[in-house]
């Protein structure tokens, strides 16, 4: 459990420090908007999904 959650925030700080959040929100909106809805309610729901196996 406690090697599962080091991974987690180790990719959560990667990609933290490598993306820059206006670049990421610019390029998705660029693609069009349903685009974006859909990425967007991916993330959401991969990121509740991590919680919830990290929880258990």
């Amino acid at each position: 459990m406690k090697n599962l959650q080091a991974y987690f925030f180790s990719l959560m700080l990667v990609l933290t420090l490598s993306l820059s959040s206006c670049d990421v929100i610019g390029g998705i909106f660029k693609a069009g908007m349903w685009t974006a809805v859909i990425i967007i309610v991916i993330v959401v729901l991969l990121i509740l999904w991590l919680l919830r196996r990290i929880r258990r």
